[in-house]
């Protein structure tokens, strides 16, 4: 997955490396290149989209972009890239 989504966001994200995984998907960190600043991109895992189909993924997406508080991270981009859905929130260390 690393490889594909690496190939797949090129230019606009540079994925370092895997930060962790959960149950429904994996967080990498990576480089914004447009705006010179490190993020955190969580993409679904690709077995369970054709399981569960990716609507709690959405669902999941659009109620994390529509918080604001200080203590919750926003939802800079979103979208399916080599048929793996995604989205980016800032990186924070820790």
């Amino acid at each position: 997955v690393l490889a594909t989504l690496q190939g797949a966001l090129a230019g606009r994200y540079a994925v370092e490396r895997e930060l962790g995984r959960g149950g429904m998907a994996t967080v990498y960190l990576a480089h914004d290149a447009r705006h010179g600043r490190p993020v955190a991109i969580k993409v679904l895992h690709p077995w369970l989209a054709p399981e569960l189909g990716d609507e709690r993924f959405v669902r999941e997406i659009a109620i994390a972009a529509r918080l604001q508080h200080p203590h919750v991270l926003t939802i800079h981009d979103s979208g399916v890239a080599a048929g793996l859905r995604y989205y980016v929130m800032p990186y924070v260390a820790g």
